[in-house]
């Protein structure tokens, strides 16, 4: 199926799959890369070093993987943490993982946990809580199975994820970037969110036709203080996003009942009626929301 792991010249372990690896073990299987689930599988070894790397995947780590694919980041995560547990949706990759795992990296194999699910739907891991996330998530939808991952799971510390560069740069912009938006606020929420990196195109396959970007999120110690529910706060940051050009008195006229009220539980939240969303703070949203009760 493939070739046994070996050491290669530089003293690196030979149980991460290249290029051929890959390609064999996708024959074998009969895996062809789907455009509908957005697969494009990494055959670079020195690109999952690189992301395990900027991860700073510690020896204690319980790595959380998601749409691990044929493997690759998988085996480099499990030679650097503690455990790794991967959601694979696909059947075939799914049920074909644990043998490569156990091919590969024999010693390391009682390490690895697979859980076959779409990551939307998942409520509990076995084993250990993770204390990182890290993966290289299909570009449809990376957005929400990250936001729902850092919902589900508050004992990730740090996140590592490689997603289109156009979606990296939304998730990591700051407020006043014209590309700030929905998934800017909400991810701030949970984390402090930063660019971390570009990958180019070569080290997939097949080559997809955007360029991918490494997103750093690293979990808030504190959460944000306000007496404001989560879905209370993301209310206001989709209603002031769903119509950009909008100020806020108008965009939040439905969200507050009407454009009075809007303006009044804005004032009250020391923001400007006339500002526009993409100007404020996940903080200011927070207080906006907290106004909503008040303003009525």
């Amino acid at each position: 199926m493939s070739s046994s792991p070996s050491t290669d010249e530089s003293g690196e372990s030979g149980a991460l799959l290249g290029p051929t690896d890959i390609r064999e073990l996708a024959a074998a299987l009969g895996v062809r890369p789907t455009k509908q689930r957005g697969q494009n599988f990494v055959i670079d070894a020195n690109t999952v070093r690189r992301i395990v790397r900027t991860a700073e995947v510690r020896p204690d780590d319980v790595v959380v993987e998601v749409g691990p694919g044929l493997g690759s980041l998988t085996l480099a995560l499990l030679e650097a943490a503690d455990r790794v547990t991967a959601v694979e949706i696909d059947d075939v990759l799914a049920a074909a993982l644990p043998g490569t795992i156990a091919a590969r990296l024999p010693g390391r194999a009682d390490r690895f946990a697979l859980v076959h699910s779409d990551a939307m739907h998942v409520q509990e891991l076995p084993g250990p809580a993770p204390t990182a996330l890290v993966a290289n998530l299909p570009y449809n939808v990376a957005v929400p199975v990250l936001l729902h991952m850092l919902d589900r799971f508050p004992s990730i510390e740090r996140t590592l994820v490689m997603v289109q560069a156009e979606v990296a740069d939304r998730l990591a912009a700051k407020p006043g970037n014209k590309v700030y938006g929905v998934p800017s606020v909400k991810a701030n929420w949970y984390a402090e969110v930063k660019r971390a990196g570009s990958i180019g195109r070569n080290v997939f396959w097949p080559a997809p036709n955007v360029d991918s970007g490494l997103v750093s999120l690293v979990r808030r110690t504190e959460p944000i203080k306000t007496t404001a529910t989560k879905a209370e706060v993301f209310a206001v940051v989709d209603a002031a996003f769903a119509q950009r050009r909008k100020t806020l008195r108008a965009a939040l006229a439905g969200w507050a009942g009407s454009a009075a009220a809007a303006e009044a539980a804005l004032v009250a939240a020391g923001v400007s009626p006339q500002a526009r969303g993409e100007a404020l703070t996940v903080y200011e949203f927070a207080a906006i929301a907290e106004q909503k009760g008040a303003a009525q």
